[in-house]
């Protein structure tokens, strides 16, 4: 388990074989614990909240254990579980995002849940196992947020939204001027809203109700933006852009120019020709 990820973006992710015929013993935790198994079926036994469940478990199932919840597992064959524990914090922040009362809002032990969204963050999260991929502090958090999200989801109903209050034209200027000059940084959401002045859940909400899109994506499009910009120039080569850009390396600024302008670097320095 990764425990700075714990510590700075409220999730840890592990891959874990289980070997079969073995009883699995899970203490309780403080964070919610979530089980998504990889591979093909294996009949299963658990115990969980005073509750016995025997099921086939599939590639994809996913078992959410609220914090404060032991339980054991058994599996009659070895299998693969890929493991993610989320702070109880940030689901509350989550929670706030949403403007829903995060008090209001109770994780219960869910068995078996399909959830394709869930699956999909989970992987992206796992990537972060591998010392030779770059981490992006700022790509984790939004996928952290968006687990928590997903967490929640149906626990609560949405109250009516508040007024819709904007970044003031101080804090949009202050902001676009810092993500502007630090482009090439690894930015982070802790030191967007000190730029603000305001705390990092009353910035996501704002950003978003301002810009149009959450922080991370306005920090992708800028970008883009400023490797497009260096392209038409003509004095760097690609990798060098796209390290002045802000992105980890040549082919992620390419897929993010791909999906953003339609067209990859190289297709741009053959329409400038």
């Amino acid at each position: 388990m990764h425990d700075n990820w714990l510590e700075t973006i409220g999730v840890g992710v592990e891959s874990r074989r289980i070997a079969a015929g073995l009883t699995h013993y899970v203490p309780a935790s403080i964070n919610h614990r979530l089980g998504i198994h990889v591979g093909a079926p294996v009949n299963a036994s658990c115990h969980c909240d005073g509750k016995h469940h025997r099921r086939v478990q599939s590639d994809g199932d996913i078992d959410i254990v609220p914090a404060g919840l032991d339980g054991d597992w058994k599996d009659d064959a070895d299998c693969t579980i890929l493991r993610l524990w989320v702070s109880p914090a940030l689901v509350r922040r989550a929670a706030e995002d949403l403007d829903i009362d995060p008090d209001r809002v109770v994780v219960n032990p869910q068995f078996q849940r399909r959830d394709a969204r869930i699956e999909h963050i989970a992987h992206a999260l796992a990537t972060g196992l591998n010392p030779d991929m770059p981490s992006d502090r700022l790509y984790f958090e939004s996928l952290a947020k968006a687990l928590a999200v997903q967490i929640i989801q149906g626990a609560a109903s949405k109250p009516e939204a508040p007024a819709r209050q904007m970044l003031s034209f101080g804090q949009k200027r202050r902001l676009t001027d810092f993500i502007e000059a630090n482009l090439d940084q690894d930015l982070s959401l802790d030191e967007m809203a000190q730029v603000a002045a305001i705390s990092v859940s009353h910035l996501k909400v704002l950003f978003r109700r301002t810009f149009g899109m959450p922080p991370h994506q306005y920090v992708i499009h800028r970008r883009v933006e400023r490797a497009r910009a260096l392209l038409h120039q003509g004095k760097m080569p690609l990798s060098q852009i796209a390290l002045e850009a802000g992105f980890s390396h040549q082919s992620h600024m390419a897929q993010s120019m791909k999906r953003i302008l339609g067209v990859t670097p190289a297709a741009l320095i053959r329409m400038q020709r």
